[in-house]
């Protein structure tokens, strides 16, 4: 089994000062993204695309705003074929003649929809970004002519401990709950569930294993180590005033036990995130320490 992605990154140079908000550059990034969008590949005259009754055919609401009919059961709306990797631009200020950046991860692999997205992108630079509404230039995008394909098996080699790094804001639920710790049978179960509906929606259909003997498997990984803090987050809506929560716990965590089946998924979770709010860069993980395994990662054609 594999998963896919085009990886992007999108590289730009300032026209003017560049302001980027401190823990939300990538929620800013998002919801410019969305209005850039809408203008581009919305149907016309459908008016708010989230209660479009053409929106089946409407661009922007299958791209930023997917709804959950025909979906996989049990959501309230689909995950976003997309997120945000933007960090680093946390807090910052660009200064005009300055380059920078951001990765963007595109899930969807049934449209031709990438090249809509990097158009969107392009667009959004010539209009303006921040709260200044500074222009920029896109002057170079990688990653987004061929998908990258992750797979899902182990690679052979037992693996007995893993090292995880949670680098952005992350929140996981169980039973509808948020969870304080990340026991690693509630990570494993939210990484395979958010893996296996962007293949059913975005590719080639849900992951093919046995979800129950995968969590029972899962149960048996004892975290060890548990170095994280929580950090209280949050973004006003433009819309709507409200305030809404971006926290999470980030930090370290190690396991211990038989690991070989799951490091695969820990490699594909660094592309797609986990947990809550993943489309504007919560939820980004890393594999920091394993034993000698690499992920397998190659090129293929999208047929």
């Amino acid at each position: 089994m594999h998963f896919r992605l085009y990886p992007l990154r999108l590289s730009f140079l300032a026209r003017g000062a560049i302001s980027f908000s401190r823990g939300t550059a990538g929620n800013q990034l998002r919801g410019a993204f969305g209005s850039i969008l809408h203008k581009l590949a919305c149907v016309p005259d459908c008016g708010d695309a989230h209660n479009c009754e053409r929106r089946e055919s409407c661009e922007y609401a299958l791209m930023f705003a997917p709804a959950a009919a025909n979906g996989p059961s049990g959501l309230a709306d689909r995950p976003r074929p997309f997120v945000f990797r933007a960090n680093h631009l946390d807090g910052r200020t660009v200064a005009p003649g300055e380059a920078f950046h951001f990765n963007f991860h595109w899930f969807d692999l049934r449209r031709p929809s990438v090249k809509l997205a990097i158009r969107a992108f392009a667009e959004l630079a010539t209009e303006g970004l921040g709260p200044e509404r500074s222009a920029a230039e896109l002057v170079d995008v990688t990653g987004g002519d061929t998908p990258l394909m992750v797979s899902l098996d182990p690679a052979g080699a037992r693996v007995d401990r893993v090292t995880l790094r949670f680098e952005t804001p992350t929140e996981l639920k169980a039973d509808g709950h948020s969870v304080a710790e990340p026991e690693f049978a509630i990570l494993a179960a939210r990484i395979r569930d958010r893996i296996s509906t962007l293949r059913a929606l975005y590719d080639e259909g849900p992951l093919k294993l046995d979800f129950r003997e995968f969590t029972e498997r899962a149960a048996q990984i004892r975290m060890t180590r548990c170095d994280i803090r929580h950090l209280d987050v949050s973004r006003r809506s433009s819309q709507t005033g409200q305030v809404h929560p971006l926290g999470g716990f980030v930090g370290e965590a190690e396991y211990e036990g038989d690991l070989t089946e799951f490091i695969p998924y820990l490699h594909a979770a660094a592309w797609t995130g986990v947990g809550r709010q993943t489309a504007w860069g919560k939820g980004v993980l890393r594999v920091t320490k394993e034993s000698e395994i690499a992920p397998r990662i190659k090129a293929v054609g999208v047929h």
